[in-house]
């Protein structure tokens, strides 16, 4: 059906909807004509999230993770090992970790990766603020966690000139086989590096 069979105000939400990230038109009218019948506080409770969300929430003053306080609930934990720092590009790489469960210590979110042909260069994302950290916390290891693309890689190497020098413990996180996966359909780079990776059995 076309967007103009609709009344002004539908179609303008369809369109606001299908601009969200993994929905299309269909997607975004099957969610307007729910918003239609559904009862008005829960409308009216999605509204009012949507509006919160842009007004308070912003970013940690420490590690750059999403939050509504002055620190994210990560930097506020007492509980957490404050000397082990994984650096990660995003606050969705972070949350991947944290539902692992596998990490207690903190986080730095670059905010993005070095990317020469986008113009983003070290000035661009979380460098700056990375090194002042390590000036005035007691950190002993950094955990290089960017992703295994090329950007992500150099990201990672460009950190480690940075940091070699700074008497820290460097690591960078491993890359293997993933659990149910098959050999023969694991790209050449993956297999090298889980063979390099390999520890003793």
């Amino acid at each position: 059906m076309s967007l103009n069979a609709y009344p002004p105000v539908l179609t303008r939400l369809i369109r606001s909807l299908s601009k969200l990230p993994g929905l299309g038109e269909k997607s975004a009218t099957r969610i307007a004509m729910y918003l239609l019948q559904a009862p008005a506080e829960e409308v009216e409770a999605l509204a009012e999230g949507i509006v919160h969300l842009r007004n308070r929430v912003h970013t940690c003053s420490r590690c750059f993770h999403f939050t509504d306080q002055e620190l994210c609930s990560i930097c506020s934990d007492a509980g957490r090992d404050a000397t082990l720092l994984c650096v990660v590009e995003s606050t969705a790489d972070l949350l991947a970790i944290e539902q692992s469960g596998a990490f207690k210590g903190i986080y730095h979110v670059l905010q993005g990766v070095l990317a020469p042909l986008d113009a983003i260069g070290p000035d661009n994302i979380r460098i700056r603020e990375l090194l002042q950290r390590l000036d005035r916390e007691p950190i002993r290891e950094v955990i290089l966690a960017t992703n295994p693309s090329s950007e992500g890689e150099a990201t990672a190497h460009y950190l480690l000139k940075l940091l070699k020098d700074r008497g820290l413990r460097i690591s960078r996180i491993a890359y293997g086989i993933p659990m149910g996966g098959d050999l023969k359909y694991t790209d050449r780079v993956t297999l090298e590096r889980a063979l390099k990776g390999r520890q003793d059995f």
